[in-house]
């Protein structure tokens, strides 16, 4: 069955008949042609599928998403400004902290929401924390943490 869902993507207000059953992983991807948001392990175990709904981190893989109209979302496409790539994404891509990049979006998801309820810079053990519910099959863990300190290091001077 069918039913009107509401809310703020990306700082666009979208209106659209879906079915009630589905996720936000899937409306995301199907229906809005958000493809930057991965289907990964679809049980909520890779973080793949990472977005910020209301300035906390959630996979939309396990997210009805009816449980979150109204709400704000956020996605990887929502953290480009203008066409140029947010700093978390530069910073990530200037120190080759990936190879393959697939757990890329979810892990910058991550990143944001950590950064953003900050008070100060992330400590190396909280960057790890905020990265842990990434899976990353390439192990480029300890590039992420150096890039992200790095990036820090910057906005502080």
């Amino acid at each position: 069955m069918q039913k009107i869902w509401s809310g703020t993507i990306n700082g666009k207000k979208i209106e659209k008949s879906i079915e009630q059953s589905m996720t936000l992983l899937h409306f995301l991807r199907d229906e809005l042609s958000l493809l930057g948001t991965k289907v990964g392990c679809e049980s909520g175990d890779c973080g793949a599928c990472a977005v910020i709904i209301d300035k906390k981190l959630f996979n939309s893989c396990i997210t009805p998403a009816f449980a979150v109209a109204g709400c704000e979302i956020t996605t990887i496409e929502g953290l480009s400004e203008n066409g140029q790539l947010h700093p978390i994404q530069k910073a990530l891509l200037d120190t080759g902290s990936f190879q393959c990049g697939y757990c890329m979006p979810g892990m910058c998801m991550a990143l944001k929401c950590a950064m953003d309820a900050a008070e100060h810079n992330l400590t190396e053990e909280e960057i790890r924390e905020a990265i842990s519910g990434n899976l990353c099959r390439c192990g480029s863990y300890s590039l992420v943490v150096e890039a992200i300190s790095l990036l820090q290091e910057v906005k502080k001077s």
